[in-house]
C-alpha cells in the first residue's frame, strides 16, 4: 500500500510542479465576454517564453510570481498582465479601434453659422507699394496681396487648440494614473508609493505618441526600473527652498 503511495505521488509530482510555475486561463473578446479567442499569442516578457490559445481559448505558459505577460491578436488591442499570482484567470481584449463599424445617416441639419462671416476676422485690406507697380501703369496694382489679422487668429486658434488637447490627456493620466491603479500592480504604499508616481508619471508627450496607452505595461516596466536604483535615488529631487527677503 505504501509503494502505491508513493508511486502515485512520484507520478503527480511532476504535474504539481508544473502548475506551480505556470500561468494559465482563458481570453475572452471584451464586447462578448462569452466568446473565446482562439489564436491569441501569449508572451511571458520575463522568461521569453510563448505559445498561442487554444480553439476554446485557453492557454496554459511556464511563469512564476512577478513574471509580465503579453496577450496580442490580430484585430484586437495588445494588453499586459502583471501576475500577482498564479491563479487560473480570464483575459479579456478589447477589439481594435480600427474596426470601424457600420453608421446609417438618415438626416442632416445644417449649422447656418458655419456659412455665416467670422466676427472675429479682420477686415482685409490690400497693401501696395511704388516699388512694385508697373512703370507708367499707376492704375493698377501690382506686388503683393497680405490679408491682416487672419494669421494672428489662425494661430490663437491653433494655440487653443493645443491646449485642449494637452488637457484632455492630463485629465486621462490623473483618472488612470491613480494610487489605487499603481498600488495594485506593483505593491507599493505611502511614501514609497507617492515618491515612485511622482517620478514615473507619464508625460502628456509618452501618451499622446503611443494610442492606445498601455498604463500597466509601462507602470511594471518602470516598476523593474525602480528597483534596480540606489535607495537615495528612489525618491524625487528636493524643491530648493526660496530665500526670504
Amino acid at each position: 500500500m505504501i509503494k502505491k503511495l508513493m508511486l502515485l505521488v512520484l507520478c503527480l509530482l511532476p504535474s504539481i510542479l508544473m502548475a506551480q510555475n505556470s500561468a494559465s486561463g482563458k481570453v475572452y473578446d471584451f464586447e462578448n465576454k462569452r466568446l473565446p479567442i482562439s489564436g491569441v499569442y501569449v508572451r511571458n516578457l520575463s522568461n521569453k517564453q510563448s505559445t498561442k490559445t487554444m480553439s476554446g481559448g485557453n492557454f496554459n505558459i511556464a511563469a512564476k510570481i512577478g513574471d509580465l505577460l503579453e496577450f496580442s491578436y490580430v484585430g484586437y488591442h495588445t494588453d499586459t498582465v502583471y501576475l500577482i499570482n498564479l491563479s487560473p484567470r480570464a483575459i479579456y481584449l478589447p477589439a481594435s479601434s480600427t474596426n470601424l463599424k457600420e453608421v446609417s445617416i438618415r438626416g442632416a441639419k445644417v449649422n447656418s453659422s458655419i456659412l455665416s462671416p467670422d466676427p472675429e476676422a479682420k477686415e482685409f485690406k490690400r497693401i501696395e507699394t511704388d516699388a512694385l507697380r508697373g512703370k507708367g501703369n499707376n492704375d493698377r496694382a501690382g506686388g503683393l496681396k497680405f490679408n491682416l489679422g487672419y494669421g494672428k487668429y489662425k494661430r490663437q486658434q491653433e494655440q487653443v487648440k493645443k491646449l485642449e488637447e494637452r488637457d484632455f490627456y492630463e485629465t486621462e493620466i490623473n483618472n488612470v494614473f491613480t494610487e489605487k491603479y499603481v498600488s495594485d500592480l506593483v505593491k507599493l504604499k505611502g511614501q514609497e508609493l507617492k515618491d515612485f508616481m511622482s517620478l514615473y508619471r507619464p508625460s502628456v508627450v509618452l501618451v499622446q505618441t503611443e494610442r492606445p496607452f498601455n498604463y500597466a505595461y509601462y507602470t511594471v516596466k518602470a516598476y523593474h526600473t525602480w528597483l534596480k536604483l540606489p535607495p537615495a535615488q528612489r525618491r524625487p529631487p528636493a524643491v530648493p527652498k526660496l530665500k526670504s527677503n
